[in-house]
């Protein structure tokens, strides 16, 4: 990105270097992944990271008006360069949820989210921003508000919210209910008891549940003896 100032012919030349440095394996491979292929031009993750870490150094603001957020990634561009920018962190929030309405799938919701590292610094400034993700009706908004939980919120102050919330909150998005059950069981790993306390007792959906312990158990940090006592919590579907 030797350009510091964006324009559409710039942009243009970006778009047509981005189609010339192709993968077409790539292309396939994350198509597999419930990413539309035709929103897939194919490229790594890393790659596309060092695009945006760059972009994040130039007139940004102007990449994002120009953004045509017509594929997987460009969009996914958009949302990681936030996460770079040396800026104030209400001003990246506002960015970020400018950014929301395009977030469309899984990975452009937890690449953005696990990107934006400053969020570990401003946990309580952040979470009336989760809180009113968590009452969109968009099933995406709702996963970003549980990934964020996930990413920066595991610990002794924020425990008990964590667990009143994944206990209250009902849906029916496949993708929700994959995030909430992927928190709880970082949930268990970090604060164990009062996790296992509420697998015990809670409302939640039984697929939910039963996906928490079945993660649970996967995992190598969790003793034979707990895994099997968790079966037990199981819950009939």
């Amino acid at each position: 990105m030797k350009e510091e100032k964006w324009n559409l012919q710039y942009y243009q030349i970006f778009l047509n270097q981005l189609q010339e440095q192709q993968d077409l394996a790539y292309q396939e491979f994350f198509s597999h992944l419930g990413i539309p292929k035709d929103t897939i031009i194919g490229f790594k993750t890393p790659v596309l990271k060092q695009f945006a870490k760059e972009i994040s150094k130039t007139s940004y603001l102007d990449f994002i008006a120009l953004n045509r957020h017509k594929t997987y990634e460009e969009t996914l561009i958009h949302g990681l360069l936030i996460g770079y920018l040396k800026i104030p962190f209400e001003e990246q929030l506002k960015l970020f949820s400018d950014f929301l309405p395009y977030i469309d799938n899984w990975a452009l919701c937890d690449l953005t989210v696990s990107n934006f590292h400053s969020w570990k610094n401003h946990l309580k400034e952040g979470f009336p921003f989760i809180e009113k993700c968590l009452h969109q009706k968009n099933s995406w908004s709702n996963r970003v508000a549980f990934v964020l939980l996930l990413t920066y919120y595991i610990n002794d102050e924020y425990i008990d919210q964590i667990l009143l919330i994944c206990n209250d909150f009902k849906t029916e998005d496949y993708y929700v209910k994959m995030a909430i059950a992927w928190l709880l069981s970082i949930c268990y790993i970090k604060e164990k008891e009062k996790t296992f306390v509420f697998l015990k007792k809670n409302a939640m959906d039984p697929w939910i549940q039963n996906k928490t312990i079945q993660k649970i158990r996967e995992s190598n940090r969790v003793s034979k003896e707990e895994k099997d006592e968790l079966l037990k919590w199981k819950k009939k579907q």
